[in-house]
């Protein structure tokens, strides 16, 4: 079991003043898999994503990664471990175009080579084709030459994934992927999400149950800081606990 896990915490808690927002939490990801992290407002999962991402400090617990102890690592360090969380350090520049964008991004993951990097026409051009299938890859090519401004906001959102991919992620921390999307959006963002799972781990912190339900393999839901239950989401949608807490929260919508 242990080599089939990429990422795990255990006894994970965060504490603010008189208040214990993430309370010992025993979370485990299998590698390859979709894992969804759901609950009802003011659960913790974000709370949690920033203790997986090293945003915060945990109060107590430890959280490994890959077999290596990451409770006291810096965020740009396990970034060069493989765990990437997009939509934070992947901020796109709105006036450059989205070629730009993620040559920038790959540019950033090489930039260590060697001094006179940026003097070979051979390295540039190799960049490029890899920007360019990266593009084509979340389905942008036809938007190429936009600059990032000008993308709806779906199309930003893939082109955030784009410039995170770019990193070479071994698993990737996807934060409220769909929120503020019209259907359509989500959709496209969901079949991308599905296309790049293929080859990593994704965790992702949700609101939209119809989507958890048809990516997920592995669903962890929190209430109040702590693992209601855990299953696929056949499992966990019928569990009355969880019921319970969705309904008892007024459902799980808006932001925390």
């Amino acid at each position: 079991m242990a080599e089939d896990t990429i990422l795990s915490t255990s006894g994970l808690t965060k504490e603010f003043a008189g208040f214990t927002a993430v309370n010992s939490v025993d979370l485990s990801v299998r590698r390859g898999s979709i894992h969804a992290l759901i609950g009802p407002n003011g659960a913790g999962k974000t709370t949690c994503f920033n203790l997986l991402t090293k945003f915060l400090a945990p109060t107590r617990g430890s959280i490994v990664y890959n077999g290596r102890d990451i409770s006291r690592e810096k965020p740009a360090e396990i970034a060069r471990l493989g765990l990437v969380r997009s939509f934070q350090i992947s901020a796109v520049f709105p006036q450059l175009s989205v070629l730009t964008n993620v040559r920038i991004a790959l540019q950033r993951r090489k930039r260590g080579d060697s001094f006179d990097f940026w003097r070979s026409e051979r390295v540039l051009s190799e960049l490029d084709a890899e920007a360019r299938s990266l593009i084509e890859a979340v389905g942008l090519t036809p938007f190429l030459g936009l600059t990032a401004g000008e993308l709806s906001y779906g199309r930003k959102r893939a082109l955030e994934i784009a410039t995170t991919l770019a990193l070479e992620p071994e698993m990737l921390l996807l934060d409220e992927p769909m929120a503020g999307m019209g259907r359509e959006d989500v959709e496209r963002i969901a079949a991308l999400i599905r296309k790049i799972s293929k080859n990593r781990t994704i965790l992702m912190v949700e609101h939209n149950l119809s989507v958890v339900a048809s990516l997920s393999d592995r669903i962890t839901v929190l209430a109040r800081g702590q693992v209601l239950a855990e299953g696929d989401y056949a499992t966990v949608s019928k569990d009355p606990r969880v019921i319970e807490a969705y309904i008892g929260s007024g459902g799980g919508h808006g932001h925390h």
